[in-house]
């Protein structure tokens, strides 16, 4: 009786450790923008004052998500906004004549794991608008606060451009050791990289872009510091 017993008790311990692993919970997808569109100036917006106006930003559904945080940024102050959702659009007031960007971070309740989409920019025009200035310079080396190691004295420097209009022309990169005054050390330039720039070893730099079309319209990146090594 004691065996059958103890081979009941084995073959119950064995059923359930071979029973059906439960399924992995999927991760929220990243949600794919729609509007408004990328790089361009935004002329759907309902107009509140001279000032401001009520954007629409839409995008598509994103697989095993059940909600939305968006962020928008003025990409003159850096101001952010932030709003949750649980539709795929969202409609925020913002200031005229001014350049933002913006992406949504899927959510789901199931998991702590989100899904960021593609950043995208657009300029709100202000009254009787016909044409934009730059986006802000995008930096992308140095960064603020990056340590950079030094190749024989030398640094590169390293951005990207946009504009709603699509005729920027060039830029003027400023550079020194204060950032109550930095020097213009190449004007008009028409890349987006600097290169073999000689700079002093285990100095704080600050360095800034300054975007131009071919109306004259400029954008100013905002100040950048990073340390050389």
């Amino acid at each position: 009786m004691r065996r059958i017993v103890f081979t009941l008790i084995v073959l119950t311990v064995i059923s359930a450790c071979g029973g059906k692993k439960q399924a992995p919970i999927p991760d929220p997808s990243a949600a794919i923008l729609n509007a408004p569109l990328n790089n361009e100036a935004c002329v759907t917006g309902v107009t509140l004052s001279d000032t401001e106006s009520k954007i629409k930003l839409i995008w598509n559904s994103a697989a095993n998500s059940e909600s939305y945080e968006v962020r928008i940024t003025n990409l003159l102050t850096k101001a952010e906004q932030t709003e949750s959702t649980t539709s795929t659009s969202a409609e925020i007031t913002l200031k005229r004549n001014t350049p933002y960007s913006w992406f949504v971070t899927s959510k789901s309740s199931k998991t702590a794991t989100t899904a960021k989409s593609a950043i995208w920019k657009f300029y709100n025009p202000g009254l009787g608008a016909s044409s934009f200035p730059p986006y802000p310079a995008e930096i992308v080396s140095p960064t603020m606060g990056q340590a950079v190691i030094l190749n024989a004295g030398k640094i590169s420097f390293q951005w990207k451009g946009s504009d709603a209009d699509n005729d920027l022309v060039n830029y003027d990169v400023y550079l020194g050791t204060s950032s109550n005054n930095v020097t213009l050390i190449k004007s008009q330039h028409t890349t987006t990289s600097l290169t073999d720039i000689s700079v002093n070893a285990n100095t704080t730099y600050y360095w800034k872009v300054i975007s131009r079309d071919g109306k004259g319209n400029t954008s100013d990146s905002g100040l950048y510091e990073f340390k050389s090594n």
